[in-house]
């Protein structure tokens, strides 16, 4: 097979188990108990999931260090994320933030 078949292919099956998934949780919901120390576990790892994802998102770009810019920009947005301002004010913020320091000659 070709390559533009085979990503055909893999969007299909990527779609159909993403949609299978989706149905599955309000279907299965009241036919399958799950322990509040499973729920707790589950709750737990995916913060740490999305720390991780952050956490390579923000310091790596390829197998290289992303530079000062983009770390500061994140931060940016977590201190005022905690402080509960507005998301089109974080983001901006975030964004000028980064931009600023690359504006300096910050990496």
């Amino acid at each position: 097979m070709n390559q533009p078949t085979l990503t055909v292919i893999s969007m299909l099956l990527l779609s159909a188990g993403t949609f299978a998934f989706r149905f599955a949780g309000p279907a299965l919901r009241t036919k399958v108990t799950v322990a509040p120390t499973v729920v707790r576990l589950l709750e737990a790892s995916s913060i740490v999931l999305l720390a991780a994802l952050v956490a390579t998102s923000t310091l790596a770009e390829g197998h290289e260090f992303a530079g000062y810019a983009r770390p500061a920009g994140v931060l940016t947005a977590g201190v005022l994320a905690w402080y509960r301002l507005p998301f089109l004010v974080i983001v901006l913020s975030a964004a000028a933030m980064a931009a600023g320091l690359r504006l300096l000659g910050v990496p």
